[in-house]
């Protein structure tokens, strides 16, 4: 490589990370402050708030891509995943992603455009795992400390305490994430938020099918009546023998499941891998009137999702 091309993708590199710099700071720490606070609010108002306290450049982007499907999806990722991120700086991060590992992949690579695209894929897809990966994980930690807080939870009832008491009990005995997350429920119902609408707003940011049972036996309790402490306990019970059975399960098709991400990486890291490594002859395939190339591994593409799939459904098993 000579010293014009090594100097322009510093060059390049060092704008980007200036950018991403700029877009990250951009919020002081009062309104970092501010914004954490505007969580317990109302969506309207934090929306309102999340406008009023961004950066001309975090807000532009912001107005363009919260409103869309997709943006409202993303936001709703990156609280799953706790990741205290706004839209438009995730989009920041998959942009540098993208053009540094392109730029990468394109050096490393022959300087070719197919070598900058697998960079650009996997600059583009990286982000998104990782905050799929954070989010698996957190609500993983939340459904093994559930029959844990349902118990303390019970307890706190049973001595006395009232439902908004003992939760603020949980906030402040367990470990994160559960108590980060009860925490704010009782900071919403503090600043005025109907208990109905503080558990919607919990099981919107943890989609566990066992806190929707539980949160479905306190709403049903709160409109007909009846013994909370004596629900909860059942609901403990229940939720622990679903977590043993679940357990049972994960380690009996731990083989299918591990063979199915195996024997579907393995093709694509090794294609990958020969086209740094050998570049000319996997140029072979890209040739001009080899158009069978394209079509090998389009199939090969689809016959590897295929078996994935597959593999994956027979490990699946809804308990």
């Amino acid at each position: 490589m000579d010293t014009n091309t090594f100097f322009i993708i510093a060059a390049v590199l060092v704008l980007i990370l200036l950018i991403a710099g700029i877009v990250m700071s951009s919020n002081s720490e009062r309104n970092l402050v501010e914004d954490r606070l505007g969580r317990y609010l109302e969506e309207d108002a934090e929306a309102q708030a999340d406008k009023d306290e961004t950066s001309f450049l975090t807000e532009w982007v912001n107005r363009r891509v919260e409103k869309s499907t997709r943006g409202d999806r993303i936001k709703r990722a990156l609280a799953r995943a706790d990741m205290k991120f706004q839209v438009a700086e995730y989009y920041a991060l998959v942009v540098i992603a993208i053009i540094s590992l392109g730029f990468l992949a394109w050096f490393l690579g022959g300087r070719s455009v197919i070598s900058f695209g697998i960079g650009a894929v996997v600059g583009g897809i990286a982000p998104g795992m990782y905050v799929s990966g954070q989010q698996k994980k957190r609500l993983k930690a939340f459904n093994d400390q559930l029959p844990d807080m349902i118990n303390l939870m019970v307890n706190g009832l049973r001595a006395g305490y009232s439902t908004m008491q003992a939760m603020e009990a949980i906030s402040k005995e367990l470990p994160p994430p559960i108590n980060d997350e009860f925490r704010r429920v009782v900071q919403e119902m503090q600043l005025g938020v109907p208990m109905g609408r503080a558990l919607d707003n919990l099981l919107r940011r943890i989609p566990s099918d066992d806190l929707d049972f539980m949160i479905t036996a306190i709403n049903v309790q709160r409109e007909v009546g009846g013994n909370l402490a004596e629900i909860l306990d059942t609901i403990s019970f229940t939720i622990r023998e679903r977590i043993r059975i679940k357990g049972e399960i994960q380690v009996l098709t731990s083989q299918v499941r591990s063979s199915a991400k195996i024997l579907s990486m393995v093709p694509v890291l090794l294609s990958v891998y020969l086209w740094f490594v050998n570049n000319a002859y996997m140029k072979n395939l890209f040739l001009k009137g080899n158009a069978c190339g394209f079509g090998v591994l389009g199939a090969a593409l689809v016959l590897i999702g295929l078996g994935y799939m597959v593999m994956m459904k027979i490990a699946d098993i809804e308990v």
